[in-house]
């Protein structure tokens, strides 16, 4: 591996760890609880995958609740609303990137 792709690889790791940190915190479908701060791991993953063609908010939120739905299912993932405010902490953390 070469130093530029152990830094693509060292930075596409921290964007998931953050994902995975404001999925925890937001609880979107609640499945969060004291002991489990890897819940949303896979979640985490699938979404940061397909951050890279985002352009607006409303793509992330799309995006995300997309994820959602296909990890668990429409009813569980609830409507696309209830992911506004988790997809500008993930827009403003991607104006970091």
């Amino acid at each position: 591996m070469s130093e530029w792709e152990g830094k693509l690889t060292a930075s596409y790791r921290e964007l998931v760890a953050e994902l995975e940190a404001l999925l925890y915190r937001h609880d979107p479908i609640g499945i969060a609880f004291g002991d489990n701060p890897d819940e949303y791991a896979p979640e985490a993953g699938t979404i940061a995958a397909r951050l890279q063609d985002v352009r607006t908010v409303d793509d992330v939120r799309a995006v995300v609740h997309a994820e959602f739905i296909r990890w668990f299912d429409e009813d569980t993932a609830g409507p696309a609303e209830r992911y506004r405010s988790l997809a500008e902490e993930i827009w403003t953390l991607l104006g970091r990137q």
